[in-house]
């Protein structure tokens, strides 16, 4: 197998990074930001066209997917930038643009080339991340009643894509924010950026996401949050390893202290090995192939090593490493929320342990 990146996801991601170079977050962790999200440099990705790489040819989009869409949220992660981008593209573009027919393309993804459309979808239930069988019910009618929990950008977003369970079995409908029957309520997340409950009581569907199972949803959800965490990792150990190569404590540097040198070799054994999990994911998924076993070791490892190393970080920072005006507590809540996000290790182990008892 080969994993070196394609030049479109090369291109990509470098196009990102210098878009991105000078975006950082005005607002640090755990105070009031001003705005949900940079809405100037989302509008700057867009004109740039890295919000449309996934896009259909047809939408005047490049036709690429997961691989491409994984690169641009890597560089997401490594600036930690406030931008609908997990929620738009991972969650909303990846899904539609690889299962809908023409018409819905046509109507759901308008706009997201320029960054007037956010898209979002609600895979999460009270007690329940991704389930396979959703407690939310479709009626025969064409209506959704359930709950649904830390929904983000549910509240700017044009489009909800809605995991519920129909009259024969778990199916992906598309729901209007503002549609009757549906509230929307704000809740806090780590990071500041948005998340919502939302609750549904015979809801109007625009339609259903025939070609996409919600195992499909599931398993992007899970690749586009593992490559935004593997870009916050990545960037994480980028600041460590200069910060223990600059400082000095009796006379030498840092990184010369046997623990400090084993402790950022744990950090860079966790970067390497989710970014490999990342891209083997995200590969099959662009490939065609069963991608289930993958996207869940992508996630179970940001879910379980991903706080661990990001903790390892600030340890060897000291007390800079817990200064709000210092970027690396940007990254620690936002890898917060993007665990919550998998559901959890425990949640991501225990899926994987069913699959392997289901294939044994």
């Amino acid at each position: 197998m080969d994993y070196t990146p394609g030049e479109a996801e090369t291109e990509a991601g470098a196009l990102a990074a210098q878009i991105l170079a000078g975006a950082r977050d005005e607002a640090p962790a755990g105070t009031a930001a001003p705005v949900d999200y940079d809405l100037a440099l989302w509008k700057e990705l867009g004109h740039a066209g890295l919000l449309s790489l996934a896009l259909p040819v047809s939408l005047g989009g490049d036709g690429l997917g997961v691989q491409a869409t994984a690169a641009v949220l890597g560089q997401i992660g490594r600036h930690a930038a406030r931008l609908p981008a997990l929620a738009t593209l991972a969650l909303g573009v990846l899904p539609v643009a690889r299962t809908a027919d023409t018409g819905l393309q046509q109507q759901l993804l308008t706009g997201v080339a320029s960054g007037d459309t956010i898209l979002t979808a609600a895979v999460r239930e009270p007690s329940a991340p991704l389930p396979g069988v959703p407690g939310t019910q479709l009626s025969a009618a064409g209506t959704v009643t359930g709950a649904k929990t830390g929904v983000p950008f549910a509240a700017a977003a044009r489009w909800l894509l809605v995991p519920a369970t129909g009259p024969d079995g778990p199916v992906v409908t598309v729901v209007e924010p503002d549609a009757d029957g549906l509230s929307c309520q704000r809740t806090r997340s780590s990071s500041g950026l948005p998340e919502y409950t939302l609750r549904l009581e015979q809801a109007p569907v625009l339609g259903v996401l025939a070609g996409c199972t919600v195992s499909d949803l599931y398993q992007l959800a899970l690749a586009g949050a593992a490559a935004v965490g593997n870009g916050v990792v990545a960037r994480a150990l980028e600041l460590t390893t200069e910060h223990v190569r600059s400082r000095e404590q009796f006379g030498r540097p840092l990184a010369t202290f046997q623990a400090v040198a084993g402790q950022i070799a744990d950090v860079y054994a966790t970067a390497r090995t989710l970014h490999l999990a990342v891209t083997s994911a995200c590969w099959r998924l662009d490939t065609g192939r069963d991608a289930g076993q993958d996207t869940d070791v992508a996630a179970w490892w940001l879910a379980r090593y991903g706080p661990e190393a990001l903790r390892t970080c600030h340890h060897l920072h000291g007390g800079l490493g817990m200064d709000v005006s210092y970027p690396l507590p940007r990254y620690s809540a936002l890898m917060t929320d993007l665990v919550a996000c998998t559901g959890g290790a425990d949640d991501r182990l225990d899926r994987l342990g069913e699959r392997e008892a289901a294939g044994a």
